[in-house]
């Protein structure tokens, strides 16, 4: 293989993401034998049919990993992404999932998670600089 050939991106548009979280799921269902997945989205529309607040992430072979949970400063504090998060929970327990998994900054939300019950499972320093990832876990009722 030549290397020269190798080209970074930085476009979002292009699909790679898609295709390798596709590749990816393939070869993991394959090894397991697991071939539950499935997204898990919601999201929050304006009177003007836009997105205001959303939850993105999903479920497979009875873990729900929540990858991304963004609420609008406007409506911040209003109770959106609380109501997010139960959403995302009740629908991962129906799937038949018995644990949550997130990550999120030292500057994003840790204490939000925790009020919702997550254990802190693990920090990354200085990631990024001056900062840390936190990674979140929480177990849920049995279906």
């Amino acid at each position: 293989m030549n290397p020269q050939r190798i080209r970074m991106r930085e476009d979002h548009g292009s699909g790679l993401v898609a295709f390798l979280e596709e590749r990816i799921y393939e070869f993991n269902a394959q090894v397991t034998g697991i071939h539950d997945g499935a997204s898990l989205n919601a999201s929050l529309d304006d009177d003007a049919g836009r997105i205001v607040a959303g939850v993105s992430g999903h479920t497979w072979g009875g873990c729900c990993t929540i990858v991304l949970l963004w609420v609008d400063e406007s409506i911040r504090g209003s109770g959106v992404g609380r109501a997010l998060m139960h959403v995302a929970e009740h629908e991962a327990v129906r799937r038949g999932c018995r644990q949550m998994v997130l990550t999120t900054h030292s500057f994003q939300a840790p204490r939000f998670y925790e009020k919702l019950g997550f254990r802190r499972l693990a920090v990354i320093p200085d990631n990024p600089a001056g900062h840390a990832d936190i990674v979140y876990f929480k177990q849920l009722a049995n279906p």
